[in-house]
């Protein structure tokens, strides 16, 4: 009989982003719990709604393998008296391990004992762990209610555990567990019983409920475009994926229901109205055949019934929110196109940075010069449009539309930049030099968006290392805490040069930077901090290429300056992941003799100059030759390296490198300095481990 298992933690509203956590953190603890106990089972499934975290498990062993286990107790020494009868110690020994003394044996001078572990049973081991499971889950401001002191996410209503029919022993919040779950809030049905985990979804839909996320998530999809069909009008879901985990996670029981508002509104920028339908009331907006907005959107309501008037209800009650947030909106961008964005641009001085760190006007214009230095770099000789795009690139975060919807800086910008007949190519500048959003979005697409870009975003990676020298705790990105975006920032600016091929020096850039914030904030430049922002770049080109390359290539290529030129850089990672990946016989031999020079010369400074005249063997004459004759070995033909290796090999096998005598010992480190340095050009090899 195969044994199957359910678990369901019934609650009040959970937090829609604890919800995948907490799916994901189930499978990791029963997958925990099973391997420990060395107990199989064919698959794991977690199910979720805003009231339910369940866990089904399929195929569950009846209970552990018995084990039969050698233990090893006292030496025999110690465990026998001198007529061979059992110590204190050898009685103790098999006391401990529950069996008789008749049972033990010697084995290697130790005495042993055989004993038999009866493996528990699944039940036992369930009955034993899942409180602990629970109570393991982790999640933001988790909460105590009545008189526990445990903390969850929501207070918990109910509890089911069963394996196959029956019931477990278990009890969390004094709920004790049970084979009975509540419906949906609005159901008929108030309460059903599961009398099998297999049969879990299908009995709670009798109660109005879609536990299963992706059957639920599928739903929404179905039945929203088929609404919008109904009305000769289209959804588009591509770009509302966000939204659609959301809404997924908040209902238990969705259905479509079509809505609408004044068609004036549609005079406001699209990129705001849908803003305010999809990210501040998760409505999902609706389009004409021909691709227009529509004044007519779905929302997704989490509602058991059939009477028109409650649907009317809820129609008329969302169609009142979004009446109020579009009129805000409207009232705002009428009167922002009052005046032309560059008329903005001095609301700028009286807006922070960041404290410490000057106004945004400050930012701006050093945004402009960084751009011009840029565009120099990149030998572009017309740069009127790049240098015009740089001025108004904030101007819109003294609008009011954007200081109520934060969210939209540079798409506000770009629109009132084309309302102030600014040319096209500007005006995209404005919007693009925020790109990328996250990691993984998409980056300027035109030359002049990628220069103002790079620009503002070196400005806030070195701005925020200069101003924090002194306390480096202080505004620093760490793992959970980078308010200024500059791990985002420095990956934008890494996929830009990379993703474009930009010939620009990294390094010269920051230089260039942290110079004009030092000459503006009368901050000292020490190198400590430049080589702060080279390595935490490098840090972050690693985060971008983990999964593609080694991460000993990765290290072994940080020496080569890579920020001085990225596309070279990653060329030679290519060539020396490449080279390294080959993981045969020779690579490994290559790799191992590289080594043992760079070793030898790890402590030794050496000079070129070679006296022939203190060669004393062949071998030595050897390795000279082969280093005169051999062509200039670069990444690009890393593979050459083996030249040397024969002639290394038969060096180090007949030649004493720290001769006693002074001149032929430096002469021969000189030698393999020599090749140290050719290696150390490709990169560092003593980060590369051979095999």
């Amino acid at each position: 009989m195969e044994n199957n298992f359910l678990l369901e933690i019934l609650t009040e509203e959970l937090p829609y982003q604890f919800i995948p956590s907490a799916e994901g953190q189930l499978i990791e603890l029963f997958n925990k719990l099973f391997n420990e106990n060395k107990i199989n089972y064919k698959n794991i499934k977690t199910y979720a709604t805003p009231r339910r975290l369940a866990v089904l498990i399929e195929g569950l062993d009846e209970k552990q393998q018995d084990i039969i286990k050698d233990i090893k107790g006292p030496v025999v020494n110690i465990a026998l008296d001198e007529n061979g009868n059992y110590t204190p110690a050898a009685i103790g020994f098999a006391k401990k391990n529950g069996i008789s003394t008749d049972l033990l044996y010697e084995k290697d001078n130790y005495i042993y004992a055989k004993v038999e572990q009866i493996g528990k049973t699944s039940k036992e081991i369930l009955e034993d762990n899942l409180k602990a499971i629970i109570m393991k889950l982790q999640g933001p401001h988790f909460m105590r209610w009545g008189c526990h002191d445990e903390k969850f996410s929501r207070p918990v209503e109910n509890l089911v555990a069963i394996l196959n029919d029956e019931v477990l022993n278990v009890e969390i919040f004094d709920r004790k567990a049970t084979n009975k779950t509540k419906g949906h809030r609005f159901s008929d049905v108030k309460e059903v019983t599961i009398t099998d985990p297999l049969k879990y979804c299908e009995i709670l839909k009798i109660a109005n409920v879609y536990a299963d996320v992706e059957e639920r998530r599928q739903l929404i999809i179905d039945s929203a475009s088929k609404k919008a069909e109904e009305n000769n009008l289209k959804i588009d879901f591509s770009n509302l994926e966000d939204l659609l985990d959301e809404v997924t996670y908040i209902t238990e029981y969705p259905v479509p229901v079509i809505c609408e508002f004044k068609k004036e509104y549609l005079q406001i920028p699209d990129i705001v109205t849908v803003t305010v339908m999809s990210k501040h009331q998760r409505y999902f907006p609706l389009y004409e055949k021909d691709g227009k907005l529509s004044n007519k959107f779905i929302t997704m309501a989490n509602f058991v019934g059939k009477d028109e008037e409650s649907f009317n209800n809820i129609k008329a009650g969302n169609q009142r929110v979004i009446s109020a947030r579009l009129e805000d909106g409207k009232f705002f961008y009428d009167e922002d196109i009052k005046t032309p964005l560059i008329d903005k641009i001095p609301s700028l001085k009286g807006m922070t940075f960041q404290r410490g760190l000057g106004t945004l006007s400050d930012k701006t214009n050093r945004i402009e010069k960084l751009s011009s230095y840029i565009a120099d770099k990149l030998n572009i000789d017309y740069k009127d449009d790049i240098l015009r795009a740089a001025k108004l690139s904030k101007a819109d975060l003294s609008t009011k539309l954007v200081f109520e919807f934060t969210e939209l800086q540079g798409f506000i910008g770009e629109n009132y930049a084309l309302k102030s007949n600014e040319k096209e190519n500007v005006a995209l500048a404005i919007k693009e030099h925020y790109f990328p959003l996250s990691a993984n979005s998409s980056l300027p697409s035109k030359i002049e968006g990628q220069i103002i870009s790079i620009a503002d975003k070196i400005d806030t990676i070195c701005a925020v290392f200069l101003s924090t020298q002194n306390d480096k705790k202080k505004k620093r990105p760490t793992g959970s805490n980078d308010p200024l975006g500059v791990r985002r920032a420095t990956i934008g600016i890494l996929r830009i040069i990379l993703t474009f091929g930009l010939n620009l020096d990294l390094s010269d850039l920051i230089r260039e930077s942290m110079n004009l914030i030092s000459k503006e904030f009368n901050i000292k430049i020490e190198d400590e901090t430049f080589d702060e922002i080279l390595d935490f770049i490098y840090s972050r080109l690693n985060v971008i290429y983990e999964k593609t390359y080694d991460s000993d290539v990765l290290a072994a290529c940080k020496n080569t300056k890579p920020l001085s030129d990225l596309n070279l850089w990653l060329n030679r990672v290519h060539y020396v992941q490449e080279f390294v990946s080959n993981n045969n016989e020779d690579t490994n031999e290559i790799l191992e003799a590289i080594n043992r020079v760079l070793r030898i010369m790890a402590n030794h400074k050496t000079t070129n100059e070679i006296k022939t005249v203190l060669f004393e063997s062949e071998e030595e004459k050897t390795l000279f030759d082969a280093i005169v004759q051999a062509p200039q070995i670069t990444f690009e033909n890393i593979s050459d390296i083996k030249f040397f290796i024969n002639p290394l090999h038969n060096f180090f096998d007949k030649v004493l490198v720290m001769d006693e005598n002074e001149e032929i010992k430096n002469n021969r480190l000189n030698l393999l300095g020599i090749l140290a340095n050719r290696f150390n050009s490709i990169c560092d090899f003593s980060k590369i481990v051979s095999g």
